[in-house]
This record gives structure tokens, sequence and C-alpha cells, in this order.
């Protein structure tokens, strides 16, 4: 028995149909304006200006992934300050560590399986760090890359994202506040307070 096609209107009716139930599901919900672009562009430019002159290694691709991270999901644990800046320097100098020993794509795929084993110990899981980790086993980013590179383009990547989110209206809630839950040190010092408040009482 044979089946009988659908018509060419049906067909394009299912697809439109599939396709809105994709976007509505899968799809990303931001939408970015001047003030996100601009910010983008301009961190851009300042790594583009500092490879021009020679100065380092700046442009990488990982930086950008960083920057997506900040305005996408500033509330995610990934794009927290902690994460971006030790998350993303622990990969860069697990990658120098071992281009000390050899380089090439071995070693590319184990420095980028150590960084995340460090960054989880750390707990500054940053998925760009992954990758900075590859890249002084397949480029020659010099020693110091973590600490002359890697470490300012953080600190200026999530303090001004931080800065703008107070200054821009339009610009994502960054971030996230300080707990007593997320900051041990509180409940260290609350403890502390406690038990001697007690040896007190007991005198």
């Amino acid at each position: 028995m044979c089946s009988q096609r659908g018509s060419p209107i049906v067909n394009r009716m299912s697809v439109r149909n599939l396709c809105r139930c994709v976007l509505c599901s899968w799809g990303t919900t931001f939408r970015g304006n001047a003030a996100h672009y601009l910010w983008v562009l301009l961190m851009f430019a300042v790594l583009a200006g500092l490879k021009h002159n020679r100065i380092g290694l700046f442009l990488v691709p990982p930086f950008g992934a960083t920057l997506t991270l900040l305005l996408v999901l500033p509330e995610a644990s990934v794009a927290q300050p902690w994460a971006v800046v030790a998350g993303s320097v622990a990969g860069a100098a697990t990658g120098v560590l071992l281009s000390l020993v050899a380089r090439g794509s071995v070693m590319a795929i184990l420095a980028a399986v150590l960084a995340f084993a460090v960054m989880n110990l750390i707990r500054a899981y940053h998925p760009p760090g992954v990758a900075l980790a590859m890249y002084p086993l397949l480029l020659h980013t010099g020693l110091w890359f973590p600490l002359d590179v890697v470490l300012p383009f953080t600190l200026a990547a999530a303090g001004s994202a931080a800065l703008l989110s107070r200054l821009v209206r339009t610009w994502p809630a960054y971030p996230k506040p300080l707990t007593s839950h997320d900051f041990p040190v509180n409940s260290v010092a609350a403890s502390m307070r406690r038990t001697g408040r007690e040896k007190s009482k007991e005198r």
C-alpha cells in the first residue's frame, strides 16, 4: 500500500513549526545592545593594539569566550571573578609548566586535562582556561604568559564588567553578591567569636 506524501504547504508548515520549537526550547535569550558590543570592541581593540606593538601574545580566542560568558551568563559560577581570574591563570600556568618538558599536540591535550583537574581542585572552573592551557604547547607564548597576559586581561574584563553593571542601566548585574555560605571566612570568624564569648562566660 503506497503512502501519500504530504503537500508542500504542510511540509513548509512542519519545518516552520520545528524551527520555532528549536528556537523556543534551545535558543538563547540574551539580546545584546550597543553598550555590550562597544565594550567587546574596546576590549579587543586594546588586545589588538598590544599585539601590534609586539608587547606580547594578547589577541587569543579564549579571551573572546571569557567576554561572552561575562555578558551572556553573568550569574553562572564559571563567570564569577574567582573563576575568571584564578581559573584562567591556573590553566595558562599549567600549560607553561608542561611546555618546559615538551611541546606538541599530545602535550596540549594533556595540559587541557590537567588544567581541568586543577581548576576543579581550586573551585575555579572557567572553560576558556582549558583552552588557555593548550596555547603554550602550541605557540611560543613565553614563560610569563599567565602573569603578563592572562592575569591583566582577566582582571580588566571582570573589573570592567562589574563597574559597567553599576553604571549602565541595561547591563546585567555582575558579580553575584557574596554571602556567608559562599564566603567561608565569615562563618569561621563567627565561630571564633562564639568560642570567645563562651570562654569569657566560663571565666
